[in-house]
């Protein structure tokens, strides 16, 4: 069911993504009376599985879900058409236009896309308004778990002060942060140290098989016990919060987990608080330290208990405005350090540069319109940012000429811009390709 889920919400944000970005190119066209042959939502090669002729415009859906086009009249593009272009230019066709307008028809879709993000964050802050954590409230700092920050120096109740000089009043924001940090300095014990990321630190981190940084310390509160568990007929529930082991205090799961590699093979009491109401029930521990029990997050445990504060805002319409166009920015400056850092050989965060996979993965497994709309604002800024990339076959390809004719006075050949095309899309079949081969690649290694 839970795949249902994600593939469900994957489909339907990547669709909608598509179809707007599509439009984006098809209504400046249209303005300015240029001829659109074709409106499609997926990959029709060789057949599509629906087509309606709607005009002088057939509307589709293709077989092949990996994006979708529109097809202008007298523009060279992926499909390539030869025929057209050598005859006669027509009034209605996309290179009888004058350069600006051609330059707003392929600078439709990235705008569209852009405005799209924009909105969903302005209308997302207005209707659901932020819940995060406080990062000045973590009363026992991070979890550290990845070996790579552990080799670094990083330790378990490290508080963060600041990264690249920067301070974060929320953990969401101090998280995107640590993706293209250089520099971290941590309190420990009440001072103050800073370690230098390596250079390679992405590439590190996409090699190792825990890609974890800096966690939330959660309370163990009980997720799933999973069928295979010696203890799954021991009377948890869903929600319980397992505070004691033999007696002993155990505030965090990290504590838990180090705690039971003392108890490996044996049977421990464990107090546990349901409803106000205090169980004792005896858990057994597998020759490896563990019980068989997944976790659960909840901000609201972790406020009850005082472990961490949880700050609830929320935005009048106007506000809102303010706040979704800060996130926006945010949002887009922090994709593009991450691009930076993806095309420097030396970070090796190529390494990490995932396909469609990555993206299905992004998508919880339990409907939630909140996270979907999240999900689907950074997935448009992705996609109109990468479509800036000068690679012919995208829009920023044909952007990069159209500013060279407009610059220059002189428009490239048509036999120069298939050909530029031609090697753009074999430059964009290699990037999907290394992309989705990074996501097999991962799956056949486990990562």
């Amino acid at each position: 069911m839970e795949f249902f889920i994600k593939i469900s919400q994957f489909l339907l944000s990547l669709s909608l993504l598509i179809i707007l970005h599509e439009f984006g190119h098809y209504l400046p066209a249209r303005l300015f009376k240029t001829k659109v042959e074709k409106f499609f939502l997926f990959f029709d090669i060789k057949f599509a599985l629906f087509k309606k002729k709607i005009g002088e415009t057939v509307y589709g859906i293709g077989w092949l879900p990996l994006g979708g086009y529109v097809k202008i009249a007298g523009m060279i593009d992926e499909s390539m058409d030869k025929e057209q272009m050598a005859q006669p230019a027509q009034p209605w066709e996309f290179r009888s236009k004058p350069a600006w307008q051609r330059l707003i028809i392929m600078l439709g879709g990235v705008i569209v896309n852009f405005i799209v993000a924009l909105l969903v964050y302005i209308f997302a802050s207005f209707y659901y308004g932020d819940t995060d954590i406080a990062t000045n409230s973590l009363k026992d700092g991070y979890s550290v778990e990845n070996p790579i920050l552990k080799e670094i120096g990083f330790q378990t109740g490290d508080k963060i002060a600041s990264v690249d000089g920067e301070t974060y009043e929320s953990f969401q924001d101090l998280r995107k942060s640590i993706i293209v940090a250089n520099e971290i300095t941590v309190l420990r014990n009440g001072k103050e140290i800073s370690y230098q990321l390596p250079e390679d630190f992405l590439g590190q981190l996409s090699d190792s098989d825990d890609r974890t940084l800096f966690q939330l310390r959660i309370p163990f509160l009980v997720g799933q016990v999973v069928d295979s568990s010696a203890n799954k007929n021991a009377g948890l529930k869903k929600g319980d919060y397992i505070s004691e082991i033999n007696g002993e205090a155990v505030p965090y799961y990290d504590v838990i987990v180090e705690k039971l590699q003392n108890y490996k093979g044996q049977t421990v009491t464990a107090t546990v608080v349901r409803e106000g109401e205090t169980l004792k029930i005896p858990l057994k521990i597998d020759e490896n330290g563990k019980m068989g029990i997944f976790p659960a997050q909840s901000f609201k445990v972790m406020d009850e208990l005082g472990l961490a504060k949880v700050v609830k805002k929320e935005y009048g319409f106007f506000e809102s405005f303010g706040v979704g166009t800060k996130k926006f920015g945010a949002q887009m400056s922090g994709y593009w350090d991450q691009l930076v850092k993806i095309f420097n050989p030396s970070t090796g965060a190529y390494k990490g540069v995932g396909g469609f996979k990555a993206i299905f993965d992004i998508f919880p497994d339990t409907w939630s319109w909140e996270a979907f709309w999240s999900i689907t604002a950074f997935l448009s800024i992705m996609l109109g940012v990468l479509n800036l990339l000068p690679i012919p076959a995208l829009d920023g390809g044909h952007v990069m000429f159209l500013l060279w004719e407009m610059i220059t006075g002189k428009k490239p050949g048509d036999k120069f811009m298939e050909y530029a095309q031609m090697i753009g899309f074999f430059l964009l079949i290699a990037l999907v390709l290394f992309a989705n081969g990074n996501d097999i690649y991962r799956a056949i290694a486990g990562k």
